[in-house]
Parts: structure tokens; C-alpha cells; sequence
């Protein structure tokens, strides 16, 4: 495994973490928040005599770091845009794309914004975004109450963040332990930043955007997260390129709850030949 600290870009810096031969088809891995790349090297270890994983450390989370006093209203554009300019240089693009939650909202506005760089994406328990710019302010109020949960105690916020109903059945799951102790590692102030600069609330809606998309996509949900398969029912009729899985008995982190399941529909939708 290879691992560097990215240059800043338009003054975004990056950790990313190579695993596997780069002259395989290359997959980005971009994680959720409170994660950090380290949240995919089960998947990319299972990966790695096919494909190449690349996976970053986003902006507040593992090795990146990121400036707090950076413009709210154009951090999330820049974030996209300066991945985009990495993995043009340091990918060898087309890549496939697999992002989650928060990460699959990045992943879904770098696919969006930057078609030429993918061949095709699986975007995992997210969303293109809040369509007004009145739910918009309110999830930024809304934001800003749990950044400061986050700098005040930081193990009663991890604690109180999986007691929502999104994450029943990874509480249930054999991995919870482990999982809530990885997500302890991170930087609290660097995370409470990243919520206000890159939480939903900070993202421009892609809602009209998904018509014009022409790369295959699939949205993977869990049957338990009845938000998130609603939000997928919604991308599908309006991206034509597009299909929505549905992960029996799983919850938001469906890519841990049934890991087996997982890598199936990921090789079997990458590995798919597309009629030219």
C-alpha cells in the first residue's frame, strides 16, 4: 500500500491511501462522516487482484486536515473541484466511483461536475442534496447545534449519533464495537469544521442536475433506511442511466451490515460490460 499527503489544492489537502497494482482498473473510495479511508481497506483488501482502490481521507477526517475559517458558501464546490484536479493528475482517469453517505454526496457532485473522470459510480446511502434554499439554512442551524455537541464532549456525541434510528442495525452488528472506536480516532474540532462546511446543509441541490447525467450509476440503500430508499426511488426517475439496490435487512451502513452482499453488487456492476 502507498500513502501520501497531497499538495493543497485551490487550498483543500488530501490524504489518499493507494492499495493494490495502479495498472488495474482504479476504484475512488470516498467514506462518510466521522470515517476515514481506513473504512474501506476490508473492501479494498477483497478487491485487490482486480482492482486498484484509491481512498481519501476527505477534508476533517483521518489525515487531512482542513481550515476552519474557510468560506462556508464555497467550500463544498471547491472540495469536488480540487479531487477533480488530484485524480486528474495522480488517477490515470476514467476511475470507477464508490462514495458513502456524506462521501456519496461528494461522489455524486464530482460525478455530476466532472462526467470525463468516470466510467461508472455506485453512490451508497445519499443523497443530491436539499432542494430549497430555506431547508438549506435550516440544516445549517441544525448543523451547527451538533458541531458544538461535537467540541463539548465528543464520546457522548459518538454515542448519541448511533442511537438514531438510521444506525439500529449496525448497533445490532457484530462490528459496532470496532466501528465506534474508529470513528474516536478523528479529530473532534476538525470534524465539528467539516460539518459546517461540508454537511448537507452547505451543498448546493443537484436535484436538476441528475437528468443531464450520462454515466451509469447505482444507488445502493438499505431496507431499513426507508429515508434513503425513497430519496434513491426519487434519483432513479429522474436519471435515466441510473438503477436502485435495495439491501434486505440492512440499515444506513449496509456496506458493513452485509459486506458479502456488498462486494457481489460492486463486482458485478463494475465488471458489467456496457453496449457501446
Amino acid at each position: 500500500m502507498s500513502s501520501k499527503n497531497q499538495p493543497l489544492k485551490n487550498g483543500i489537502p488530501f490524504h489518499i491511501e493507494t492499495l493494490g497494482d495502479t495498472s488495474l482498473p482504479r476504484i475512488v473510495f470516498l467514506h462518510g462522516f466521522l470515517g476515514s479511508s481506513n473504512d474501506w481497506l476490508p473492501i479494498a483488501r477483497q478487491l485487490e487482484k482486480e482492482y486498484c482502490s484509491i481512498l481519501v481521507d476527505l477534508p476533517g477526517h483521518g489525515e487531512s486536515g482542513i481550515a476552519a475559517n474557510s468560506n462556508p458558501d464555497l467550500f463544498f464546490t471547491k472540495t469536488v473541484d480540487a479531487l477533480a484536479a488530484e485524480l486528474r493528475q495522480t488517477a490515470f482517469p476514467p476511475c470507477l466511483l464508490v462514495g458513502y453517505s456524506m462521501g456519496g454526496r461528494i461522489a455524486l457532485a464530482l460525478l455530476l461536475r466532472h462526467p470525463d473522470l468516470f466510467e461508472k459510480a455506485i453512490i451508497v446511502s445519499a443523497s443530491p442534496g436539499l432542494r430549497t434554499r430555506e431547508e438549506r439554512i435550516s440544516r445549517q442551524e441544525s448543523d451547527e447545534g451538533v458541531a458544538r455537541k461535537i467540541e463539548r464532549n465528543f464520546d457522548s456525541f459518538i454515542k448519541a449519533w448511533y442511537e438514531q434510528p438510521l444506525f439500529a442495525t449496525l448497533k445490532n452488528h457484530p462490528v459496532f464495537q470496532e466501528t465506534e472506536q474508529k470513528r474516536k480516532i478523528n479529530n473532534p474540532q476538525n470534524l465539528a469544521s467539516a460539518l459546517r462546511l461540508l454537511g448537507t446543509g452547505r451543498q448546493l441541490s443537484l436535484w436538476d442536475e441528475l437528468p443531464q447525467n450520462k454515466v451509469p450509476i447505482q444507488f445502493f440503500a438499505g431496507e431499513k433506511d426507508l429515508k434513503f430508499v425513497e430519496i434513491g426511488h426519487q434519483m432513479v426517475n429522474l436519471c435515466s442511466e441510473s438503477k436502485l439496490e435495495i439491501f434486505p435487512g440492512c440499515g444506513h451502513t449496509l456496506h458493513i451490515e452485509n459486506r458479502e452482499l456488498f462486494l457481489d453488487r460492486l463486482t458485478t456492476f463494475f465488471n458489467k460490460h456496457q453496449p457501446s
